[in-house]
């Protein structure tokens, strides 16, 4: 499994067409699903990928990790932002999560921050 963002990024992103190809009906359900639960509301967008960073972090999915904190930063959210919903996420979690927000996490801020002027 790659380590670097962009590669964990690009490896979801193609077999996620991967696996639409294999199962024609289920990435598409899960695509719409996805849409609705991530459409603006009571809750914005930003919030609503702060909210998806943080159960990444807390079930320690690294392609969760990265593609939501990348979408996070697309919508909007600052490092601090990110930073400080990763603090509770370590409340909550401990130890295992800590481990992945000082690594992967941190690397992934770093990686696509960037590209957001951030």
């Amino acid at each position: 499994m790659a380590t670097d963002p962009r590669e964990i990024l690009n490896d979801f992103r193609s077999g996620a067409s991967e696996w639409r190809k294999a199962h024609p009906e289920c990435m598409p359900a899960f695509i719409e699903l996805s849409k609705v639960a991530m459409k603006p509301g009571a809750l914005d967008v930003k919030t609503k990928e702060l909210i998806a960073t943080a159960v990444g972090l807390a079930v320690r999915c690294d392609y969760c990790i990265v593609h939501h904190v990348y979408e996070a930063l697309k919508a909007g959210a600052t490092r601090q932002e990110l930073i400080e919903t990763a603090c509770v996420t370590n409340l909550m979690g401990g130890g295992p999560v800590v481990t992945y927000t000082a690594t992967l996490f941190l690397d992934t801020i770093n990686t696509f921050a960037p590209d957001f002027g951030k």
